[in-house]
């Protein structure tokens, strides 16, 4: 069985945000406005991205 991926872009600056939600967009990799990276689909990192919703997009293939 194949490991799962999701691909997920940084949408919204986190600038502002609260300092929690700024650590949980480092966590995923994210750095600049509209990169887009491919992770591991786990339980880790679906908690890090429901966190910071309003600030990301979840890329669909």
């Amino acid at each position: 069985m194949a490991n799962k991926t999701v691909k997920v872009q940084l949408v919204r600056s986190p600038i502002g945000c609260q300092p929690k939600h700024r650590l949980s967009v480092k966590g995923l990799g994210l750095t600049k406005m509209n990169q887009v990276r491919e992770l591991e689909d786990t339980p880790a990192v679906r908690g890090m991205i429901n966190k910071v919703n309003y600030l990301v997009r979840v890329i669909e293939e």
